[in-house]
């Protein structure tokens, strides 16, 4: 029952109140965020992992009601407020577990505010409902709050928006989704100039443009970045494998320390065991449930294409205490609120000391708990990367998130979703669009190309109706056909992955999706892992993978797109630095001195490099030569690297090259022997004509096309289809392909041929870290050895080659008798 106000019912001693209730006391950075919404502030919180920025920014936008409606009588749950607040999230699979965080006050308060979810998870239903009344408070995703901007009706309960608030923005910085977010916000402040704009972020590196992305260029209200805790109580440890060989190879340690982990999970009450992809949580489950049998059902699985009510089942099994343990992906890596959660495991690197931060927040998620994470190694080599990452995160040195630049396939999806909301004029959404931080520098030209391309399809298309999606009337952009409505809203958003099937058993639940690449290749009666089950294909009808539950062992492991993380330079940087301690014979921690004998033999046979060092080894093996090089700089680095020193070798000799990389360094293996020496090596190392030479090497113009096929889909030139009429991978493939060939051809100036290119060199093959990195390796010290067998750096990449050729042995085997002769060898 409400009470009438009194004198100590202000809002400040309410809030103090609802705090004191729950074993907390408020922050002075979460004061300093109320105080500044109240005054009509935007701003970016910025704080470690678990220390309340949900309550800091949440908070402010119910002491302004609650100091504007003083008089608790007039309150009444029937007839709440109107939309006051949206909550954009970067996971619809956390809108749920949002929703639950900010409902807790709410109910506290007695507050008569409601609360609901708009994701592509939420029933039709409420959607239905909410297109007429938005509630008090709305928690929804990118790709929801762009759906609302095409619904008219919607546009003037936006308009009387109070505030925005962006959770995780540093996952959301540097992608379309991000760039998404931006034009979205852009529109919603036309709408309100005097919106408030509020960012919680943890883990980044470059809050300045961070801060400017989200607020815009010329922000109209007053912009506060307000620092929490941005050190936690942190323990990072390691599970030393008991037997360190001194030969490693990707992967190969990590289902050994199945045994380790299982006994670390026994020693706690819940935990999280993160893995770097979908395929490897999978197999990871199955093993410790070998390793114990008797958790079953207290442990589970979670990553992003399990059905949605088996997240659910998980999330709130983890937040009740009831499971053991969960493997994951990143699916639980951001925002979730699982007090009961005291210890998490990384299985392999996560290749950034930002990324191993925020995962090791998600134990004691509380701003008084200490967070322990504990590193599991899949090679012996990522010891070294933990103990840079703790090196960095000890400094502060953070990851930057690089941003992108004025992607054109988001902006004309952002004009066809305002044309469908209400239409726009020319001008009023250019000016719109350049209060963006990404599109400031849009150019006219390129605004007009933008307006050409959704009127009639550009110079190339313009003869096919269908790409008229827009109409100009009296100056007015507006799209008038239902259909090109209904598509349009079907496919907004930038997330572009692999066609994908429902997983279902023949009579029974969804399991979730898999990608349609990896279902098309199995025959009926194959049988593979899914969901942490052992299942067997039946058939495939409607794309739907009907299964049956199977006994034995699996032929196959699903295997899903874009799971491989390069190294960042950041922790590229930090990890020369410990090798550079290690060759001086420095070996601080238990990663580093586990490692001993590892150095030892990398010493005698050839060198240890230095940060300013640049090593090479020469071996022949079988008649082959290889030449290995260890720049540190990161999987897609090295992939450049080598195709561009394979090109430049190639115009003076006269050979050829199979190629090989890991993010430690790469190697060239050639049937010819290369005489590499010093002065060829630096001409190897000059940037000069060094986008061309890359172009060059490589098949850029497949390349583009590949990243055209996400443009295409992105600036809705192509359509995946309609829920339960999904078209193939192929048949979208084929789509892309030619309209690329016929842009190539016809429209040669378009300007989204352009920006594949511009992808391609910036995304795929990072071509600014490349030139950096080519900057600091010609002032290098070139250690150019010649090792008598291959060295613990070289093993991994010697490793790597052989996985692409058949033989009767198996991988393992064979490795392993190559180990035995190397370990005698060092022995000897």
């Amino acid at each position: 029952m409400l009470q009438t106000t009194t004198p100590r019912s202000t809002p400040t001693a309410l809030i103090d109140d609802y705090f004191h209730r729950i074993g907390w006391t408020p922050f002075r950075f979460q004061r300093s965020v109320w105080s500044a919404y109240r005054q009509g502030c935007s701003g970016l919180v910025h704080s470690a992992t678990g220390t309340g920025k949900t309550l800091a920014v949440w908070m402010g936008p119910l002491q302004t009601w609650l100091k504007a409606n003083p008089d608790q009588s007039r309150w009444n749950p029937k007839r709440p407020p109107p939309l006051r607040v949206l909550w954009v999230t970067p996971l619809r699979a956390l809108a749920g577990d949002t929703e639950a965080s900010l409902r807790a006050p709410l109910e506290a308060l007695g507050m008569p505010w409601r609360l609901e979810s708009r994701t592509g998870d939420s029933k039709a239903s409420a959607k239905a409902r909410q297109l007429k009344r938005l509630p008090t408070a709305l928690v929804t995703t990118p790709e929801s709050l762009s759906l609302m901007l095409t619904h008219e009706k919607l546009l003037p309960q936006l308009a009387a928006l109070e505030g925005v608030i962006v959770d995780e923005w540093h996952e959301l910085l540097g992608t379309k989704r991000g760039i998404q977010t931006e034009l979205a916000l852009a529109r919603l402040r036309m709408l309100n100039p005097n919106l408030r704009t509020w960012g919680v972020s943890a883990t980044l590196g470059n809050l300045p443009e961070a801060e400017e992305s989200l607020m815009g260029v010329d922000p109209s209200v007053e912009v506060r970045r307000i620092e929490g805790y941005r050190k936690k109580r942190l323990k990072l440890e390691s599970a030393i494998p008991k037997k360190m060989e001194r030969f490693p190879w990707s992967g190969h340690i990590g289902i050994k320390m199945v045994p380790q982990v299982a006994e670390l999970l026994d020693q706690v009450k819940s935990a999280l065991v993160f893995a770097n992809t979908r395929s490897q949580t999978e197999r990871w489950y199955q093993h410790l449930l070998k390793q114990r049998p008797d958790w079953a059902g207290k442990i589970a699985l979670h990553h992003g294409s399990l059905d949605t009510k088996v997240r659910r089942w998980v999330e709130d099994g983890l937040r009740d205490g009831k499971l053991r343990a969960v493997v994951c992906t990143s699916s639980l890596d951001l925002g979730v609120d699982f007090t009961a959660v005291d210890l998490v495991l990384q299985i392999g690197s996560p290749k950034g000391a930002a990324r191993l931060l925020q995962r090791a927040g998600r134990s004691g998620h509380q701003p008084d708990a200490v967070s322990r994470l504990v590193f599991v190694p899949t090679n012996a080599i990522e010891l070294i990367e933990l103990a840079a990452a703790q090196q960095a995160i000890r400094s502060g040195h953070l990851e930057a998130r690089p941003l992108l630049n004025k992607p054109l396939d988001v902006l004309a999806q952002h004009a066809v979703t305002i044309a469908v909301g209400g239409g726009f004029t020319r001008n009023k959404l250019l000016q719109e669009v350049r209060s963006t931080r990404a599109y400031q520098s849009l150019t006219a030209q390129e605004w007009e190309w933008v307006l050409k391309f959704i009127v009639q399809g550009g110079d190339a298309l313009h003869a096919y109706p269908e790409f008229h999606r827009v109409e100009v009337v009296d100056g007015l952009y507006r799209v008038s056909l239902r259909r090109t409505i209904s598509m349009h809203r079907m496919n907004i958003g930038t997330i572009v992955s692999d066609a994908s099937m429902q997983v279902k058993y023949l009579k029974g639940k969804t399991l979730g999706t898999a990608e349609e690449h990896f279902l098309s290749k199995l025959n009926p009666g194959d049988r593979f892992l899914f969901a942490g089950k052992l299942v067997s294909l039946s058939r495939i009808k409607d794309n739907v993978a009907y299964v049956r539950k199977a006994t034995g062992q699996p032929d196959s492991v699903p295997r899903w797109m874009g799971g491989r993380l390069p190294l960042s330079s950041e922790l590229s940087a930090a990890m020369r630095e410990k090798l550079g301690e290690a060759a001086a014979g420095k070996l601080v921690g238990r990663e580093m001195k586990a490692l001993r004998g590892l150095f030892a033999i990398q010493r005698r046979w050839s060198v240890l490099p230095g940060p300013q060092q640049l090593l090479i080894e020469r071996i022949k093996t079988r008649g082959i030569h290889h030449l290995f090089v260890f720049p540190f700089e990161g999987r897609l680095v090295h992939e450049g690297l080598s195709a561009l020193w394979a090109y430049r070798i190639s115009r003076t000799i006269k050979t050829t090259f199979t190629m090989a990389c890991n993010d430690y360094g790469f190697v060239l293996h050639s049937p010819h022997k290369i005489e590499l020496d010093l002065p060829l090596a630096r001409r190897l190392l000059n940037t000069e004509q060094l986008i061309p030479d890359i172009l060059s090497s490589m098949n850029a113009t497949e390349m583009a096309k590949r990243q055209f096929r996400q443009i295409a889909r992105v600036a809705g030139l192509i359509h995946p289809g309609y829920p339960g009429q999904r078209k193939s991978t192929s048949h979208v493939q084929a789509s892309s392909n030619l309209f690329f060939d016929v842009f190539c051809q016809y429209d040669p100036d378009n300007l989204l041929l352009e920006q594949a290119r511009r992808e391609v060199l910036e995304l795929q093959l990072e071509s600014t870290r490349l030139s950096t990195a080519l900057d600091r390796l010609e002032n290098c010290e070139l250690m150019i050895t010649d090792p008598p067998k291959p060295t613990p750096l070289a093993f991994p990449l010697l490793v790597d080659k052989l996985r692409d050729r058949v033989s009767s042995e198996t991988l393992a085997d064979r490795v392993r008798r190559m180990q035995d002769q190397l370990e005698k060898a060092a022995d000897g």
